[in-house]
C-alpha cells in the first residue's frame, strides 16, 4: 500500500512539474523599441497579446555601462508606461538629460509575457 501511495505522489509531482514548465513556455513574445536623441527617448511595445503584454507595460531606459545588456548594473535613466497611441503602444521618458552614451529600453517578464531588450542607440 505504501508503494502505491508513493508511486501516486510521484506521478502527481511529475505532472505538476510538467504543467508548470509548459505554462512558462507559453508566455507571449514582446518587442520593445527605442528611438530618440539628446536625452529624449521614446518607443513602442509590441506583442500578439496586446492587452497583457503591450498596453500598460512598464519600460525602463538604461545607459549601457559594459559590453552587454545588464539592467541590474547599468544606469537607469528613466521609465514610463506604454499607452495606446495610434495603432501601437507608445512610451516616452521625456528629456532625461542623458545625452552622451549608449542607451537601451527594457521590459521585464511578467506572468503572461516574455521580457525584451531593444537595440542600443547612441545619444
Amino acid at each position: 500500500m505504501k508503494i502505491k501511495i508513493f508511486a501516486l505522489l510521484a506521478v502527481v509531482a511529475l505532472a505538476g512539474a510538467l504543467a508548470t514548465s509548459a505554462t512558462a513556455g507559453n508566455k507571449a513574445k514582446t518587442k520593445v523599441t527605442i528611438k530618440g536623441s539628446g536625452g529624449d527617448y521614446y518607443g513602442f511595445v509590441k506583442s500578439d497579446d496586446e492587452d497583457h503584454c503591450a498596453n500598460g507595460r512598464e519600460v525602463t531606459v538604461y545607459k549601457l555601462k559594459g559590453n552587454g545588456y545588464d539592467p541590474s548594473h547599468d544606469k537607469e535613466i528613466g521609465s514610463d508606461i506604454a499607452q495606446a497611441n495610434g495603432d501601437g503602444y507608445m512610451w516616452a521618458i521625456g528629456n532625461s538629460g542623458a545625452k552622451k552614451g549608449d542607451y537601451y529600453a527594457f521590459v521585464a517578464k511578467t506572468k503572461k509575457c516574455k521580457s525584451d531588450v531593444s537595440k542600443v542607440i547612441s545619444g
